[in-house]
């Protein structure tokens, strides 16, 4: 699993009231709104989980550790094979996409107590919502940084946003965006898809390049990039000031 990072960027704005509430389990440090406080529900199912890719990476040690896609496996438990998808998708290793597959696969199981969730998970997000909700970017040390917000519609959700950088945090990237931001109907693919474009974009003449990789990527709905003053943005995104 990725080592721990400081959570500072954890900026969802909404009018409606949620209960909101953090599961720390490890390295999974999960930021949650619902319509009540599910924290034992979400602990449990984190454990789960964890416990699931623990057990495949014990028997298949290069899905920790592979930066290339790995084959399909159909005795794989049901996170796993969404990760596996995700990284054939998006030409990164399974792991790209952890965070974003356990905001996903938690979320979903608190679904079945709360019409409203909302799993933050070092950035990645997934959300299913009955109201409209705004979600901030943070993008380092850009002067965009703070100011902006994608705004999602309740008919658009269920949806996973993440952001992936290569100036913020620990997570593996090879490029040097502030911010990758990617939204699709999987949170799993939308974090994998982050980090495959954040890749690309080594400095401000790759932005382009980042936008083409992103929506090449099936499932991607749209894609911001923030690097530097630079900002540029694809696809299905509504973009608000924060």
């Amino acid at each position: 699993m990725p080592p721990y990072v400081e959570r500072t960027y954890r900026e969802i704005s909404t009018s409606r009231h949620y209960s909101r509430f953090s599961v720390k389990v490890s390295e999974t440090d999960l930021y949650i709104l619902a319509d009540s406080d599910l924290t034992a529900l979400a602990c449990e199912s984190v454990h789960l989980y964890r416990s699931q890719l623990e057990e495949y990476i014990r028997i298949r040690p290069e899905f920790r550790s592979s930066l290339v896609p790995l084959s399909r496996d159909a005795l794989a438990p049901g996170i796993v094979k969404t990760m596996l998808d995700a990284s054939l998708r998006s030409g990164v290793g399974p792991m790209a996409s952890v965070a974003g597959a356990i905001a996903e696969y938690v979320g979903r199981r608190l679904l079945e107590k709360s019409a409203n969730v909302v799993v933050e998970n070092g950035g990645d997000i997934f959300l299913h919502v009955t109201e409209e909700i705004s979600v901030g970017i943070f993008a380092g040390a850009s002067a965009l940084s703070g100011r902006l917000a994608l705004k999602v519609r309740a008919d658009q959700t269920p949806l996973g946003i993440c952001t992936s950088s290569g100036t913020v945090g620990h997570s593996l990237s090879f490029g040097s965006a502030d911010a990758v931001c990617i939204k699709s109907t999987s949170a799993a693919l939308a974090d994998a898809a982050a980090t495959a474009t954040g890749n690309v974009v080594k400095d401000r003449r790759d932005v382009r390049k980042g936008l083409s990789k992103a929506m090449s990527i099936e499932g991607v709905l749209g894609v911001l990039i923030v690097i530097g003053d630079i900002l540029a943005v694809q696809g299905d995104m509504e973009i608000v000031r924060a």
